[in-house]
C-alpha cells in the first residue's frame, strides 16, 4: 500500500499537474480589453460607452429578465437590490447563517437588520421551514442565497413569502447559469444580484456585479442609485443633478468588456465543467464515510464550490471526534496535492461584524456542516481541469485506503473547531490593531 504523502510518501497528484489559472484568458479577452481601451470611454458616465450596456443586454438575455444593470461588485449589487426593492432602515431581512459575509453585510449597508436562519444539511441553503420560523412583524425581505451554485428550493420559499407578503431577492453570486425548473436562477425574485469577481464561474478581470429584474421602475431606480441619484440621458451632457441620495457604484468598462468575452463561451465552459465535476463525484461517491455534493433532479448545479462532508461512524469514531477527523483528513489530502480547504469558519452571526453571538442550539445544522466538511474551490473551474480532477480522485482513493490510520490520528488529535480557530485569529488581529 502506498505510503501517505504526509508521512513521507509520494504525492498522488504529480507536482507537474498544477491548478490551471482562472480566469482563462484567451485572445478574445485581450481583444475585448484592447477594444475598450481604444474607445477612450471607461464608465457609464462617458456618453456612448458600449461595453457596459453590451454586458447588461447580453446578461439580461441569458438570464431571461427584461433588465440588467452592471455595478462595481457583487456586494454593491445586493445592497442596491435591497434598496430598490424598498427595504428600509430597521426592516428585518432573512439571511442564511452559512454564506459569504456580503450576504449579511448588504442589509447592514442600507440600515436594515439581517436575521440569520439555519440551513438545510443537504443543500446548504435556507429552507421554507427555517425561513418561516424567523418571520416577525418587522420582516420585509428574504435573501435567498444559492450557495456553492446549487439553487435553493424557490417554489417553497416563494410560497412562504407570498403568504406573508415578503420580498424575495436572489443572491446568485455563486450560481451563474444554474437552473431551477428550466429557468436560470436570478429570474425568480423581484430583484436578483450576481458577482463577477475574478474567482467566479463567470468572472471579470477583478470585480463586478450584476442586478437583474423584470420591473422597469426598479431598474430605473437602480440606474439612478448607481450614479449619485442622477439620470443618464444617453448621448447628451451629464446634468449633475441628483434626484435621489445615491451611491457611486459604477462598473469599469474594461472589466465589462472582459466579462462579455467570458460570457461568449460561458455555456460551452459550463458543459465541460459539468462533465469534469460529475466524473469526479461519481468516482468518490462510494468511498465510505464521504458525502459528495449532489443536485436534485429539478435543478442544475453551477459547481462553483464542491463541499464534502465526513461521517465519523464510518471511520469507527464518535460524533465528538468529527472535527478532528475533518482536520486530519484535510491535512492528508493536501499532502497528496488536493487543495482541501474551509469555506467559512463560523456561522455568519458569530462574526464580530454582526455581534459575535450565535449558539449551536440556534444554528445546529450550520455548525455541524462547518465542523464536518471541507471544500475544493477554483481548481475545477477551468475547462481543461479534467486530468487534474482525475488525479484528485486517485488521491482520495489513496487516502481512503489508509482510513484506519487516518482514524487513529483523529482519535489522538485535539479537536479545535474552526470557529474557535477563527476567534483566536481575530483576537490576535484585534490586539495588533490596538497595539
Amino acid at each position: 500500500m502506498d505510503k501517505l504523502a504526509m508521512l513521507g510518501g509520494q504525492r498522488a497528484v504529480p507536482r507537474t499537474r498544477r491548478v490551471l489559472p482562472w480566469p482563462q484568458v484567451t485572445d478574445e479577452e485581450e481583444q475585448a480589453v484592447n477594444r475598450a481601451l481604444a474607445s477612450g470611454r471607461f464608465t457609464v458616465a462617458s456618453a456612448g460607452e458600449p461595453e457596459v450596456a453590451g454586458l447588461e443586454r447580453e446578461w439580461a438575455d441569458f438570464v431571461g429578465t427584461a433588465h440588467c444593470l452592471a455595478v462595481s461588485n457583487g456586494t454593491t449589487a445586493l445592497s442596491l437590490a435591497l434598496a430598490v426593492a424598498g427595504v428600509q432602515p430597521g426592516d428585518e431581512v432573512i439571511v442564511p447563517a452559512l454564506s459569504f459575509i456580503a450576504s449579511g453585510l448588504a442589509p447592514l449597508h442600507i440600515g436594515a437588520v439581517p436575521v440569520f436562519v439555519d440551513i438545510d444539511p443537504d443543500t446548504f441553503n435556507v429552507s421554507a421551514d427555517t425561513v418561516e420560523r424567523a418571520i416577525t412583524e418587522r420582516t420585509r425581505a428574504i435573501v435567498v442565497v444559492h450557495l456553492h451554485g446549487l439553487p435553493a428550493d424557490l417554489d417553497q420559499i416563494m410560497a412562504v413569502a407570498d403568504r406573508h407578503g415578503l420580498l424575495v431577492l436572489e443572491d446568485a453570486a455563486q450560481a451563474q447559469g444554474a437552473r431551477y425548473h428550466d429557468r436560470v436562477v436570478g429570474s425568480f425574485g423581484l430583484v436578483s444580484s450576481f458577482s463577477l469577481n475574478v474567482a467566479k464561474n463567470l468572472p471579470t478581470c477583478g470585480e463586478g456585479g450584476l442586478i437583474n429584474t423584470d420591473d422597469p421602475r426598479l431598474y430605473r431606480r437602480a440606474e439612478m442609485l448607481r450614479q449619485f441619484g442622477e439620470t443618464l440621458a444617453g448621448p447628451s451632457e451629464r446634468s449633475y443633478v441628483s434626484h435621489l441620495p445615491g451611491w457611486n457604484h459604477k462598473p469599469n468598462a474594461i472589466q465589462c468588456a472582459f466579462a462579455r468575452a467570458q460570457l461568449g463561451r460561458f455555456e460551452a465552459t459550463m458543459k465541460i465543467r459539468d462533465a469534469n465535476v460529475e466524473r469526479l463525484l461519481a468516482s468518490l461517491a462510494e468511498l465510505p464515510g464521504l458525502q459528495v455534493p449532489g443536485c436534485p433532479a429539478d435543478r442544475s448545479h453551477a459547481w462553483h464550490i464542491l463541499r464534502f462532508r465526513l461521517r465519523p461512524e464510518a471511520f469507527g469514531l464518535a460524533s465528538h471526534q468529527t472535527g478532528a477527523l475533518r482536520a486530519v483528513m484535510m491535512k492528508a489530502l493536501r499532502a497528496e496535492g488536493v487543495p482541501a480547504t474551509h469555506y467559512q469558519l463560523m456561522p455568519l452571526p458569530l462574526q464580530r461584524a454582526f455581534g459575535g453571538a450565535a449558539s449551536r442550539a440556534e444554528f445546529p445544522q450550520c455548525y455541524q456542516v462547518i465542523e464536518d466538511s471541507f471544500t475544493i474551490q477554483k481548481a475545477h473551474l477551468h475547462p481543461d481541469a479534467g486530468p487534474l480532477l482525475d488525479s484528485y480522485a486517485d488521491a482520495f482513493d489513496k487516502v481512503w485506503r489508509h482510513r484506519a490510520l487516518i482514524a487513529s490520528y483523529a482519535a489522538a488529535a485535539e479537536d479545535v473547531p474552526p470557529w474557535q480557530q477563527a476567534d483566536r485569529l481575530a483576537d490576535a488581529e484585534a490586539a495588533e490593531l490596538s497595539g
